[in-house]
């Protein structure tokens, strides 16, 4: 059964190039991702598992953590890491899964119905410190992801999860947020001290709560 956004992110215990661990154990109380690549020693998943390590600064600054799984072994995950440091001029700093028998692919549904091999598909799950399942992708595997649009996403959900706001299309951190319909003017007025403005009852602007 697919993952739907608010449900809890299955546990599981594996083997990973840093060791073993207990997923739910291991994100603690902060904001995880986990994301799958198909293959060992594919281009696209190398300029990924590259990006990841270079932006590793901006993700532990927002309290992210990071773990990649496919369905090779430890040693196959071991050798591309050399790859990838190389070719991506960096340092592979996080942990990868190895999930040969496919426990944890199949506990995500990262396994296509439809698919001739045991790839696994290219997903993304973005997971809450409340161990639920905040923003799910799946992309093809000739697109490689977009990294800076999880970094903006990862700000969306940390701003709306502590303030009555929604993000308009295309924000970026640092710009105005929207009100919730839930939220009155009054109670606006209350929560919002910088003010707010109104285009229609239903759409109203305030400057983004947590910056000065």
């Amino acid at each position: 059964m697919a993952i739907r956004l608010g449900d809890e992110a299955p546990n599981f215990t594996a083997e990973t190039t840093e060791g073993t661990i207990n997923f739910h154990e291991w994100l603690g109380d902060s904001w995880g991702i986990l994301f799958s690549h198909p293959k060992d020693f594919t281009p696209v998943c190398t300029t990924e598992l590259g990006t990841v390590a270079k932006i590793m600064p901006e993700l532990k600054r927002r309290g992210v953590k990071v773990i990649a799984i496919s369905v090779d072994p430890l040693d196959s995950h071991r050798s591309w890491i050399h790859d990838i440091n190389e070719t991506q001029c960096t340092t592979v700093n996080y942990p990868i899964i190895a999930d040969p028998d496919k426990k944890v692919a199949t506990l995500y549904d990262m396994i296509h119905p439809n698919a001739i091999d045991n790839m696994t598909v290219r997903s993304v799950f973005i997971i809450g410190p409340d161990k639920k399942v905040k923003l799910t992708l799946t992309y093809p595997a000739s697109c490689g992801r977009n990294f800076d649009e999880l970094l903006r996403v990862v700000d969306a959900l940390q701003l709306t999860a502590q303030y009555k706001v929604a993000t308009p299309a295309n924000w970026k951190d640092g710009e105005d947020c929207i009100i919730t319909p839930s939220v009155d003017d009054e109670e606006a007025k209350t929560l919002f001290p910088k003010g707010f403005r109104t285009v229609k009852p239903y759409l109203r602007y305030t400057p983004q709560p947590n910056k000065v």
